[in-house]
């Protein structure tokens, strides 16, 4: 068993550069860091308070070994606000190839003479024209109250996916963890479906994805519940303890045989590959238009949703029964048109 082995599915306590430091040449198949902002976020570990200079050195550093240990099949991926990503790119460009600067819509609060700062950002990067990419979708968004599609497709509508669109690089669908009860003792907790999304893009089954900053699990916990190995590190004992916890209590996630992400029983992304396996298991309705049916749409929800039913000894699927609703669209210049110079009655 080489050291490698030895460290796979496990939350290990270290600081981040020294264990980056003992990582082979191109071992993993994908990278991902969340790390501090340098924004003075309470950390129990950790001094978020460094001068510039002091921290984009101390980043150059653990990029470079991110990008060292990474396989040339596979991604490289930084979490962060614009403000440190524009260094982070000049550097990276340097050592890998550009993907894409990935937005996440997500709220922020503005800091003096600044417009309001509406999204995080993940740079995508990788070695090799050889990297491992699969398109994906996310549901059609659509009214959580009468489901119509928010999106306007025109006369286009029969044309459209039965689920979702491929994922672009705006990501709106995505929201940052609110509530309470969801939350760690963390000051910047990930949600789970933004790093599945991640993973299910660039790694197969039983790839190893390493987060040198991994807080409380977000990226193992993904990784996990796709069948991937997983490698986290952090400085701090408590965030390992939690992490280490909360994993305990995952298993792989498949709706008839295939890995996607779900998130309070709702289809937030799968493989288009995966689509036509997957789609049994989706609650269907028909798309009304103008009182005729264009076509059959698939939602995001498991047609009986619930809890999970054994499969096999390592895995899960969620169970289904039939069940559909019909989705009228209406004509949105029916009632409302810009050329209106006084509310409908």
């Amino acid at each position: 068993m080489d050291k490698l082995d030895e460290l796979t599915n496990r939350i290990i306590q270290d600081d981040a550069l020294s264990f980056l430091e003992e990582i082979p040449d191109g071992s993993i198949d994908a990278t991902f860091a969340d790390p501090p902002f340098n924004l003075k976020k309470r950390y129990n570990h950790y001094d978020d308070k460094k001068s510039i200079e002091e921290y984009l050195e101390w980043c150059k550093k653990w990029l470079y070994h991110m990008v060292r240990i990474t396989k040339p099949s596979g991604s490289i991926f930084v979490h962060n606000i614009p403000k440190w990503l524009t260094h982070y790119s000049c550097y990276l460009n340097e050592i890998a190839l550009f993907r894409h600067w990935i937005a996440w819509d997500a709220m922020g609060a503005p800091l003096g003479k600044t417009i309001l700062p509406n999204h995080y950002g993940v740079l995508w990067y990788v070695k090799s024209k050889e990297f491992k990419f699969y398109d994906v979708r996310a549901p059609h968004r659509s009214c959580r109250e009468c489901k119509v599609l928010l999106k306007d497709y025109g006369g286009k509508k029969r044309l459209i996916h039965p689920f979702g669109t491929l994922v672009s690089d705006v990501w709106t669908d995505i929201y940052r963890i609110r509530h309470s009860k969801r939350r760690d003792e963390h000051p910047c907790q990930l949600p789970v479906p933004l790093l599945e999304r991640l993973i299910l893009m660039t790694t197969d089954e039983g790839d190893v994805v390493l987060d040198p900053f991994t807080g409380t699990g977000t990226s193992a916990i993904a990784a996990k519940r796709l069948g991937r190995k997983y490698i986290g590190v952090d400085i701090d004992k408590k965030y390992v303890d939690i992490s280490t916890e909360k994993l305990l209590k995952e298993e792989p996630v498949t709706i008839n045989g295939r890995y996607c992400s779900i998130y309070l029983d709702k289809v937030m992304t799968l493989r288009d590959k995966d689509y036509t396996v997957i789609e049994p298991a989706l609650q269907a309705a028909p798309l009304v238009v103008g009182g005729s049916v264009l076509k059959m749409l698939r939602l995001p929800y498991l047609r009986k949703q619930g809890k999970f039913e054994s499969d096999t000894q390592d895995k899960h699927i969620y169970s289904y029964a039939q069940g559909q609703t019909a989705i009228k669209q209406p004509n949105l210049l029916e009632k409302h048109s810009r050329y209106s110079t006084k509310l409908d009655e």
